[in-house]
């Protein structure tokens, strides 16, 4: 695998809000202006696509397509580990025509040798890493579940990768990814917004990582999507960010990289959304291919 981080993006030019699935979604707003909203969005994909390059990172980007505008949101496409990818299901209608493009993408990226299996989940909804987010300091998925993605994508996902994972179901349909809410960072800190999260959730969060390693997040830094954050070592990248969330960051010694993306919140997402990641690795063995296929035909 590739040693440098490896992302997939999204082309934004055929990027648009036309509809409402989320409460962020406004399309009042950008069919107000669309052509200035979609140069905007062309650019702000750009500056983030620039950014990730720009700290170590490397970014395939595939083609958007013309009636399918969260097609610029790939990490809802699937869950990648060990070069497996465990491919989405979506809720809702408007975007399930994207799931035939992104299962072709990810085709072509194993035919390219940056994944070594390509799978579609069945038996239940899972959006991908938006619901499924990988934890490099503790070994294991965080793993959402309640606007989107139902409870039974936990156990198949644990299956599937052979990896711990912890189901932290999420409390409202404003945060109805657990992206939007929820972010590892690489010295072992989370940066997570409590409100998003239900008791159960927050209960197991705080079992699990010490008091001093959580980073809550403010209404401000939430709404803003900041929370929505990819982070690349000591570099954090994610949408404007207030000076209070930069300084607390960088007193963890993280540099934070502020991207303009206005026009992709009001589709209700951020940079984490718009990029999935492709290199993550696990310290331990993946499960074995008899038990991938038990688990498959069942």
């Amino acid at each position: 695998m590739n040693a440098r981080p490896t992302f997939l993006m999204t082309d934004a030019a055929k990027y648009d809000v036309a509809y409402q699935i989320n409460p962020w979604m406004r399309p009042e707003v950008w069919s107000a202006h669309p052509e200035a909203n979609r140069q905007a969005a062309v650019e702000g994909s750009n500056a983030l696509r620039i950014a990730l390059e720009d700290s170590g990172g490397v970014v395939h980007t595939i083609a958007g397509v013309a009636g399918l505008p969260d097609l610029v949101f790939p990490a809802n496409a699937g869950i990648v580990l060990n070069g497996k990818a465990l491919v989405a299901r979506f809720r809702h209608a408007e975007r399930r025509g994207e799931e035939p493009h992104f299962l072709k993408a990810f085709e072509d990226l194993k035919a390219q040798g940056l994944l070594t299996e390509v799978v579609q989940i069945e038996g239940c909804f899972q959006e991908g890493a938006g619901d499924c987010i990988w934890d490099a300091a503790r070994n294991l998925f965080w793993v959402g579940s309640g606007p989107r993605s139902t409870p039974e994508s936990v156990d198949i996902i644990a299956k599937y990768f052979g990896q711990k994972v912890v189901h932290l179901p999420l409390a409202t349909e404003q945060f109805y990814h657990l992206d939007t809410c929820f972010c590892p960072l690489s010295g072992g800190e989370i940066l997570y917004y409590p409100p998003a999260l239900t008791k159960e959730a927050l209960e197991r969060l705080r079992e699990l990582v010490p008091a001093d390693l959580l980073i809550e997040a403010t209404d401000e830094d939430a709404a803003a999507f900041c929370v929505n954050a990819v982070c690349l070592e000591k570099t954090v990248v994610m949408a404007m960010p207030g000076q209070g969330l930069r300084d607390r960051l960088a007193a963890r010694g993280y540099e934070v990289l502020g991207i303009d993306l206005a026009p992709f919140i009001l589709s209700g997402g951020g940079a984490f959304c718009m990029t999935l990641s492709l290199d993550r690795t696990s310290a331990d063995a993946a499960v074995s291919a008899p038990e991938r296929a038990e688990l498959l035909a069942g």
